[in-house]
């Protein structure tokens, strides 16, 4: 006989074999680049009972074939000796069908325990019918089943065996309850059969329940079933199930029942050489499954840092492995930083130690969003944090905990820039991260609140959170106890008024804040270094707040047309601003409220005055309007110690010497000599044209006769090409015809003239504009519209303010005769003092007296007598509080104040 050496398993680095039957047995040779070839060896010249058989499910009416007697303890013995074990066989004889009968040694060598004899001697087989001892060998059988039957030995025993025929059952009527009645304590079993790397046929004992087991928490690649019957393996599939036979197949283990998939059992399969579950993850034979990972007992961490090991090793499965953050530098990977700001319930704003600021995306988890289409008004506007339920449950949690603190940030993964879709809107690229602090993770604690949920990926998507696992575990409990998402109460509801720039909501409730003296609020948003928006949590409502006693630069405007820069250190303001008190517990004490509704007053952060630390920081002057404060010496003395320092705002500042020295100006008298003009045209910068009430009927005459030649020689419609600069027609809305220039050309359709006889500008088409007939020309007579200024006082620089002015002016003087007196000459138009036609009231004065603008201190002596004028209107206004000095820091929106020094 030929010999042919096989050998099984010891320990980890050889291959399986396994026993089919008491005398059928398979052999595996080395493995050499993959699985080894299997061989089954049949025992020649005896026979052990059959096991049994399960009826195959497409023959309805067969039945199950049960054990024959001693059959099982035939294959257990057999199993027992050589499962694992070095051995060594003949062949004796083969089949035309290929089946090989053979003699099977335990060892190397055929002088080991002849296993065919072993069986007979115990009684566990027979020698087969009508053999002859011929031979040694044979003879051999004989003498041993004659001392078995002399032992009554196995089958020789008295009876008829039945008690060795195993009671096997192979389905399990209430699967959930038969796991939950082991209560997670380990089963003793044998594993009979290997399907995949992860999914064994399990004998349970004592009870011979015969179950599917699937490994809880990974899976194995798999053999396809092609729909002729054939098997396709996936990659990795046939060593992943060497693997796992080599090891289990056959072997006595004992399992953890976990949970139940219909038939099928979750579990842990221990071994006294391992856990199956995490030697597949780390070789790379598998993947972690987040379905079924949840009902894992022995630590879901492990298995992923089973996994982690074998990506990061590009082991088998993992062989193109790419990690998520694989470009990202180790610095950029894991840092600390501190929390800025609460974007909403899954994003934070942290600032670097390089002062740089970054956007991170808790990873893995959704804050909470509005359900179902008709939830929200369609006429009211959504405000996500007060109108989608728990947002701001969850932006509270986030705010009270991370705020001006520092926070351990690991990066899980990029997620990059999708664009928008029908029904997704457009994303930029998202850094998502594990945000700890105090050895919390931020994520789990928000999702374990119920106040987020968990997303679900596909299986191989790996860009997730680096603790997905501990996500799931805190969901699962959040919606056992029912805590917020997943409580059955009632929607917490939040009526949070806005009031920010409402005046009458805000004149109301104007003096309930100032009885109230110090209110706690938090800062929700901040506009500018002084304009703030508030929380009020006792009110329930929402204000704009500007801080009192202080000029802060003014931040850049976007405004029709025209973007307006902003003004030197007006980021450097709302930065700073920003870091001390975006979204940080304050109080506020409010003093008044502007035009706009607008509260002003003093904000307190841990004890100190904002107001103060912006003058302190270079970053603000104080304002004349902080006198009244009782935080006027603190603001003064900050203000002079930030001069000395020459820095920011005060880079060119100049200390002024004690005496003033006067210009030495041309002594003259001022002189006033009033000239009647027509008042046509106030502009937006608070400028005016007049006419000369003299010339006045000169205009009239020229303009009939214009009008009359026009009608006999009427302009051809498009005909008239315009140029910037040139005189011509223009036909005004009330369908007469006037002088203008033109002043620039957008578009034929959009031209800008000049009505240089009134001073009013209009947006014209062409086809309304002509030329101006030579004998109307400003030759003939000159432009009547001058233009002026108003003498002695300061133009309110913001908008609002501005408009007020221009207002009053338009209200008073628009259209009427006055009296005008030019008093001195400046760039642009000579500036004048303008006096109404019967009372002789100075206008300009009157403007002072309302509080709608400030006085221009001029030195010439000849005016210091209508100056001291002016400024005593200026002081009555300021002591009757009115418009301009209701306030303290009177600067409108994220303006600077009105546009005015002192």
């Amino acid at each position: 006989p030929l010999p042919s050496q096989s050998t099984g398993i010891t320990g980890v680095s050889y291959p399986a074999q396994s026993v089919l039957s008491g005398c059928a047995i398979i052999v595996r040779g080395q493995p050499r680049g993959g699985p080894p070839p299997e061989r089954q060896i049949n025992l020649s010249n005896i026979r052990a009972g059959n096991l049994a058989r399960r009826a195959a499910a497409t023959q309805p009416d067969a039945k199950d074939t049960p054990d024959e007697p001693w059959a099982f303890p035939a294959r257990e013995f057999l199993r027992k000796k050589l499962i694992g074990k070095e051995v060594c066989f003949t062949i004796e004889n083969k089949t035309p069908q290929g089946r090989e009968y053979g003699m099977i040694y335990l060892g190397k060598d055929i002088n080991g325990e002849n296993i065919a004899e072993s069986l007979v001697a115990e009684g566990l087989a027979t020698r087969r019918e009508g053999m002859r001892a011929n031979n040694p060998e044979q003879n051999r059988l004989s003498e041993c089943e004659e001392q078995a039957k002399a032992a009554k030995k196995g089958m020789w025993s008295e009876g008829n065996g039945s008690h060795t025929i195993r009671d096997l059952k192979y389905t399990i009527e209430n699967p959930r309850h038969f796991v939950d009645s082991h209560h997670q304590k380990p089963v003793n079993a044998i594993i009979e059969h290997v399907r995949d790397g992860s999914v064994v046929r399990a004998l349970l004992l004592p009870d011979y329940y015969l179950v599917t087991v699937m490994l809880s928490g990974i899976k194995c690649p798999t053999f396809r079933r092609e729909a002729d019957g054939s098997e396709t393996p996936e990659p990795f599939a046939a060593e992943a199930k060497f693997f796992t036979e080599s090891r289990l197949l056959q072997r006595d283990v004992q399992i953890i029942l976990e949970s139940c998939h219909n038939q099928n059992i979750l579990g842990t399969i221990l071994h006294p050489n391992g856990n199956i579950t995490e030697l597949l993850l780390k070789e790379g034979f598998a993947r972690c499954v987040d379905w079924s990972i949840a009902v894992y007992t022995r630590g879901a961490e492990k298995l992923r840092a089973a996994e982690r090991f074998a990506k990061e090793r590009r082991l088998r499965i993992w062989r193109d492995y790419v990690a998520p953050t694989a470009n990202l530098d180790q610095k950029d990977k894991q840092f600390v930083a501190k929390v800025m700001q609460v974007l909403n319930a899954d994003a934070i704003v942290v600032k670097l130690n390089s002062g740089d600021y970054k956007t991170i995306h808790l990873s893995s988890i959704r804050p909470p969003r509005l359900e179902g289409e008709n939830t929200q008004d369609k006429n009211k506007k959504l405000r996500p944090l007060y109108d989608i339920p728990y947002m701001f449950e969850a932006r509270e949690f986030l705010r009270k905990k991370l705020i001006g603190k520092k926070v351990n940030v690991t990066v899980d993964y990029i997620r990059p820039a999708s664009p928008a879709t029908e029904t997704v809107p457009a994303f930029s690229e998202r850094t998502c991260a594990t945000v700890t602090i105090g050895g919390i993770n931020i994520a789990e604690a928000l999702v374990s609140k119920g106040l987020a949920t968990v997303i679900r990926y596909r299986q191989d998507d790996d860009q997730r959170s680096s603790h997905y696992d501990e996500l799931l575990a805190a969901e699962a409990r959040a919606i056992k106890n029912g805590k917020g998402l997943h409580s059955k109460k009632e929607v917490p509801i939040h009526r949070v008024a806005d009031i920010s720039g409402d005046t009458q909501k805000a004149k109301q409730f104007l003096p309930f804040l100032q009885r109230a003296g110090r209110s706690e609020a938090v800062v929700e948003y901040v506009f500018s270094g002084s304009r703030l928006k508030l929380y009020l949590p006792k009110e329930t409502c929402l204000i704009t707040f500007l801080l009192a006693g202080i000029e802060c630069p003014r931040g850049a405007r976007n405004l029709p047309g025209l973007v307006q820069e902003g003004e030197p250190f007006s980021e450097e303001a709302t930065l700073f601003t920003k870091e001390l008190v975006l979204q940080r517990e304050v109080e506020v004490e409010v003093e008044s409220m502007d035009k706009a509704g607008n509260f002003i007053g003093w904000l307190h952060i841990d004890g100190a005055n904002l107001s103060v630390l912006l003058v302190e920081h270079a970053l603000s002057k104080v304002h004349f309007t902080a006198e009244r404060s009782s935080y006027y010496k603190s603001l003064l003395s900050a203000e002079e110690a930030a001069k000395q320092k020459k820095e920011k705002v005060w880079a060119h500042y100049e200390e002024q010497p004690v005496e003033e020295v006067m210009p030495v100006l041309e002594e003259k008298e001022r002189s006033a000599s009033y000239k009647p003009v027509f008042v046509t045209e106030i502009t937006d910068d608070l400028h005016f044209y007049v006419q000369d009430v003299e010339t006045g009927t000169q205009l009239e005459k020229l303009m009939e006769n214009m009008r009359n030649d026009i009608a006999s020689h009427p302009p051809v419609e498009g005909s008239y090409a315009p140029r910037r600069g040139e005189f011509c027609i223009a036909k005004f809305v009330d369908g007469e015809w006037y002088r203008a220039r033109v002043e620039k050309i957008e578009s034929p359709a959009k031209v800008h003239v000049f009505y240089i006889d009134y001073g009013n500008r209009e947006i014209l088409p062409s086809t309304r504009l002509g030329t101006l007939p030579p004998a109307f020309s400003t030759r003939v007579l000159p432009a009547q519209a001058t233009e002026y200024a108003f003498a002695f006082i300061q133009v309110p620089q913001d908008e609002d303010a501005r408009t007020d002015a221009v207002d009053s002016v338009v209200r008073d003087i628009q259209n009427t005769q006055c009296l005008l007196n030019v008093e001195h000459l400046s760039a642009g138009c000579p500036h004048v003092t303008l006096q109404f036609a019967d009372s002789k009231g100075d206008v300009g004065l009157g403007l002072v007296k309302e509080g709608l603008v400030m006085v221009e201190v001029r030195k010439e002596k000849q005016f210091q007598k209508v100056i001291t004028e002016y400024l005593n209107a200026q002081e009555s206004a300021k002591s009757a509080r009115l418009n301009l000095w209701r306030y303290g820091d009177f600067r409108a929106d994220d303006a600077d104040e009105f546009g005015y020094s002192r």
